[in-house]
């Protein structure tokens, strides 16, 4: 199974708020509500449009625009003074109902913010209509949100959505890529539709003669490694529709986790105990890696016809240590899986998250050479990389590589 088959069972959202500044704005000013206003700095200085509605810019005045700019090509336009500490109480509000929604959520400005709720059993769009509703009808706030099985492709799905709405209020869109159509949504896409294309790389591509993201699906990867180096290999990648990257909060994190699905249906033990001890190893150098440890581990499995179980248990003390992950995975583990059984997909993850600091346990010999061995081997990762060295017999070496791939 390849990383598109394998993404398309991820669901994740983007929301993007409306016209956020300008939306809280009607909030505190109905009359405003479906004019042409700015939200910005005086034209009498040298003051940007910072937002505007959507009635404004039907005629042509957009965000970063001079306010003198602005006037001179509506001279009716409304000028209105930013409310900065409203605009923060709103959007810590939004963020608030997205992370009851989900601990997945990872916010990338003021009014934007991804979640994975690929744990959740409705359909992705059915949960995109309820939270956009949510939002609206407590807060009064309007979003657009893209539904995808990754990151680039949900974003794109947003851009889209929004793209199309011509009216004087506000979009309201809810746009999806189905899966197995990511390449016919992407093939006649401008380059610039794509994430983390700039106007220079924008017009690097454009002088050899590739201006929509089918193009680029057409050139050889080789030859993008070439002249742009790794991002040349991410660039082919996401032309494809393929973004492996996890929705993680950067900021105060909930949790890290990490989850598989197996090319086939497993039912062999020895193999899935070992796909649980290689997801125990990666969450304890990612938590070691940023100086924090966790008290809950939990596991998460899913069957063949996509039922989801999960279990978790809470620690005495937080843990950082891949053998206090990987035997708690265990134990929850056996709680829910019966011999002969098929799995589809394993996922481990560790909440609770705080600072890491010596445990009680220190003063124990066996705790000292786990802390020392692992020292060790998170200084081999991080100069040579993950695959350098690993834990396990060689057997279990070899079945990880052909049995499993990383969502």
């Amino acid at each position: 199974m390849g990383n598109r088959e394998r993404n398309r069972f991820r669901k994740i959202l983007h929301l993007d708020l409306d016209a956020f500044f300008c939306a809280v704005e009607e909030k505190l000013d109905p009359q405003l509500r479906r004019k042409a206003f700015a939200v910005g700095g005086s034209p009498e200085g040298r003051g940007v449009v910072t937002s505007c509605s959507y009635a404004a810019r039907r005629l042509g005045i957009r965000s970063a625009m001079p306010m003198i700019k602005a006037l001179h090509i509506f001279p009716q336009l409304l000028v209105v003074k930013s409310h900065y500490e409203e605009y923060s109480k709103s959007s810590q509000r939004v963020m608030e109902i997205l992370r009851n929604l989900t601990p997945l959520v990872e916010q990338i400005s003021i009014d934007e913010a991804f979640l994975d709720v690929s744990d959740l059993s409705k359909p992705s769009r059915e949960i995109a209509v309820e939270l956009q509703k949510k939002i609206f009808s407590e807060l009064g706030l309007p979003c657009s949100i893209g539904v995808a099985s990754n990151k680039l492709l949900a974003k794109i799905a947003t851009n889209l959505g929004k793209s199309k709405y011509m009216g004087l209020s506000f979009p309201m869109a809810i746009s999806e890529v189905p899966a197995g159509e990511e390449a016919k949504l992407l093939a006649p896409l401008p380059i610039n539709q794509m994430w983390g294309i700039g106007p220079k790389m924008e017009e690097s591509l454009h002088k050899k003669g590739i201006h929509t993201i089918g193009e680029i699906v057409r050139t050889p990867v080789d030859y993008l490694v070439k002249d742009y180096g790794k991002f040349g290999y991410i660039l082919a990648e996401h032309a494809r529709g393929i973004d492996a990257r996890p929705v993680e909060e950067e900021e105060g994190i909930k949790s890290v986790s990490n989850e598989i699905t197996f090319f086939e249906d497993l039912d062999d033990e020895k193999k899935i105990i070992a796909t649980i001890q290689n997801l125990a190893i990666k969450i304890g150098y990612r938590l070691r890696k940023r100086g924090l440890s966790g008290f809950t581990i939990r596991i998460k499995i899913r069957w063949p016809n996509f039922e989801t179980h999960t279990r978790q248990l809470t620690l005495t003390q937080p843990t950082n240590q891949d053998s206090l992950i990987n035997n708690a995975s265990r134990q929850l583990f056996y709680q829910i899986w019966k011999k002969g059984q098929k799995v589809r997909l394993i996922g481990v993850g560790v909440s609770q998250i705080t600072q890491y600091f010596q445990q009680l346990s220190l003063l124990d010999k066996s705790y000292e050479k786990e802390r020392k061995l692992l020292e060790a081997v998170d200084d081999l990762h991080h100069r040579f990389g993950q695959n350098v060295i690993y834990r396990g017999s060689a057997e279990q070496k070899a079945e990880n590589k052909k049995i499993i791939s990383y969502q």
